[in-house]
């Protein structure tokens, strides 16, 4: 029944060795309480019970008054009950900073929220989370001191960053889709582009951004999915999974609409090479009807003029014949 208050040297907080806990257990409580502490083999802080065998003793070592710290892996308290069978038989072993380590970040409920790491002999808490973080039972120094006072971690500056740059990049977005026009159409936004290939207009084609129900529709941040980020999407790493599993989403329609558009500027290239071909066969076809060969027209035009020649030549020969009959009256 009776009660021992074990006091800090200087009451004000500090940070002390275990070997000074131990001297400053074992010289306030003295022999009579019950208990006395020591050092194990590894530098660890014991507490044993000294009571006569066969009697039972229950020793209690409070780690925080109240608030979170079950959260750090270290329980309310830790206790340890002396079952009678002999002295010394209920310790209790002070946890090192790598064993508080290892069991904060090999708590499940705290993965993505916190990271626990050992500085310089310091358990170092991190904040993963954009939103802050309230630890209680900690003094103002930063000790696990059991203090009634709540010690407040900011939230995540690199996780907030990302977010405002993610914000900034879907805002590019959009505007490179405005920006993507040509003679007022532009694609991007949903506009029809009719393109004809013969003289009759019977021969055309539709290029339109099309939905997979086929439906006109538009390449923009709403009909890809992208909504604006906020700094509790990027809390933890599942949330930025999620986030790039929508962006992944996004590419694939995006890829999609390409394939889209590049099967209708295949067919437009088919149909100007055809139409490229067809308009040199016309060309040559009226070449042949309207174009004379210089060579063969030479060579009528010489037997012509011979013709003509000989023409003559023989009519003046046949007056000649008939005057030389004249001469004989």
């Amino acid at each position: 029944g009776d009660t021992v208050t074990l006091n800090s040297a200087g009451g004000t907080g500090g940070t002390y060795s275990a070997a000074q806990i131990r001297d400053a257990i074992n010289t306030q409580v003295g022999t009579s309480a019950g208990v006395a502490a020591s050092l194990d083999t590894s530098g660890n802080l014991v507490i044993t019970s000294t009571g006569t065998a066969g009697a039972s003793d229950t020793v209690t070592v409070n780690n925080f008054s109240s608030g979170n710290a079950s959260q750090l892996g270290l329980g309310a308290s830790a206790s340890v009950t002396d079952s009678g069978s002999a002295a010394g038989a209920g310790t209790i072993t002070a946890k090192t900073v790598d064993a508080l380590v290892t069991e904060i970040n090999a708590n499940t409920s705290l993965n993505g929220a916190i990271r626990a790491s050992n500085d310089n002999g310091k358990l170092r808490i991190e904040n993963q989370s954009t939103s802050e973080l309230n630890i209680a039972g900690i003094s103002t120094t930063g000790e696990a001191s059991g203090a009634v006072n709540t010690v407040n971690v900011g939230g995540n500056d690199v996780r907030k960053n990302l977010a405002k740059q993610f914000n900034e990049l879907r805002d590019q977005l959009d505007k490179l889709a405005d920006d993507a026009s040509f003679n007022g159409i532009n694609l991007l936004r949903g506009d029809k582009l009719k393109l004809t290939f013969n003289e009759t207009g019977t021969s055309t084609i539709d290029i339109q951004a099309k939905d997979a129900n086929g439906a006109a529709t538009s390449v923009n941040n709403t009909s890809l999915g992208i909504s604006t980020a906020v700094d509790s999407d990027f809390d933890s790493d599942s949330k930025i999974d999620a986030k790039l599993a929508k962006l992944g989403d996004a590419l694939g329609t995006l890829r999609s609409q390409s394939s889209g558009f590049g099967s209708n500027l295949s067919i437009v290239q088919n149909r100007t090479d055809f139409t490229k071909k067809m308009i040199n066969t016309l060309e040559t076809g009226a070449a042949n009807l309207t174009l004379a060969d210089t060579n063969e027209e030479a060579a009528n035009l010489l037997a012509l003029q011979t013709r003509q020649q000989l023409s003559s030549t023989a009519l003046s020969m046949a007056s000649q014949s008939d005057q030389a009959v004249l001469r004989l009256f």
